[in-house]
């Protein structure tokens, strides 16, 4: 049984979010979607999420691709892979040349477990979405 899993903060849910675990279900027999919480996502993008973790969570855990949802409290892949034991990991291919991805597919390697990028949506992001709104309010 090929078991996938893969991680995001999906804050303003778009179809770039959306893309993502639809590949990546495509690809594996069971999904685990790992949903950043508050604190995780702040350090992880310096900034705080508009929508808060029980929601993000709620709308992974509604989507018909999602398998399993859990909380991803620190940003650790070899220890995620320890703990739900997943045989592919899947990412945006917007990561696929970053130094961090590199090394995780190397060590990943070593524990069976495959990288997979799946394409990344252009003209879509929550930063995109957040600069919008930011600017029809300023315009009221």
């Amino acid at each position: 049984m090929k078991i996938g899993y893969t991680t995001g903060i999906f804050d303003l849910f778009h179809i770039g979010h959306l893309n993502i675990i639809k590949e990546a279900k495509k690809k594996c027999d069971f999904l685990i979607v790992a949903v950043s919480n508050d604190k995780l996502a702040k350090k992880l993008k310096n900034k705080k999420p508009v929508i808060p973790f029980k929601e993000r969570y709620l709308i992974i855990k509604s989507l018909k691709y999602v398998d399993k949802v859990v909380e991803e409290k620190v940003d650790d892949k070899i220890l995620a892979k320890k703990k739900y034991k997943f045989n592919i990991i899947f990412k945006g291919d917007d990561w696929k040349n970053s130094e961090k991805w590199k090394d995780l597919k190397k060590r990943l390697k070593k524990l069976d477990t495959e990288v997979f990028f799946i394409k990344y949506t252009k003209g879509t992001s929550s930063t995109l979405i957040k600069n919008v709104c930011k600017k029809i309010y300023r315009k009221k």
